[in-house]
């Protein structure tokens, strides 16, 4: 999972695999089938472990605002804590090259499964009165999974905790408080 976290599908290479594995190649084969089979074994992995706090923290919030503050300060502490940064989700296929569709639409799914989580936090929400019945769900839940992304992508680039924890705020203000009518 480190490995593909790190260097993406289409940068890890068997030799990286084998060695962090400590196996060699026959034993990876016979073990795993093929590179792809093993990506989407860690996207697993990494959706049930590291990918799991985000979603715990979303959902266990009082209010759909602390949830989403929750999840993005989640967000960036999991794109910190790998030494290249970022988030598997989001960066373990970049180039969505034709041969590897299989593993772009797996992550893809993971990504439209964190959208509905999103979504479904928001309706839960405006159910409880945290927000306005006329907010767009379907607008904030896109808009909130964009800065998941571009989260992972700042943290690539070597932006700090502290910096992208500056960003929540102006996110934030992006949900409308109960009784006010959204724009």
């Amino acid at each position: 999972m480190e490995v593909f976290w790190e260097k993406g599908y289409e940068g890890a290479q068997l030799v990286d695999l084998t060695a962090a594995m400590g196996i060699n190649p026959p034993s990876f084969y016979a073990a795993f089938g093929s590179k792809k089979d093993l990506f989407e074994e860690a996207v697993r992995l990494y959706v049930g472990t590291v990918g799991s706090k985000a979603v715990g923290a979303l959902n266990s919030a009082r209010t759909a605002r602390e949830g989403l503050r929750a999840m993005l300060e989640a967000n960036i502490d999991v794109a910190c804590s790998n030494k290249s940064g970022g988030c598997l989700m989001v960066l373990g296929v970049v180039n969505n090259l034709s041969e590897n569709q299989e593993v772009w639409r797996c992550l893809k799914a993971e990504r439209v499964n964190m959208l509905a989580l999103i979504r479904e936090r928001i309706r839960r929400g405006i159910a409880e009165g945290d927000l306005p019945r006329e907010t767009n769900t379907g607008v904030l839940a896109s808009y909130f999974l964009g800065l998941t992304q571009m989260v992972s992508f700042q943290a690539r680039d070597g932006a700090t905790r502290a910096a992208l924890r500056r960003l929540i705020e102006p996110a934030l203000a992006a949900l409308p408080s109960p009784g006010t009518a959204p724009s």
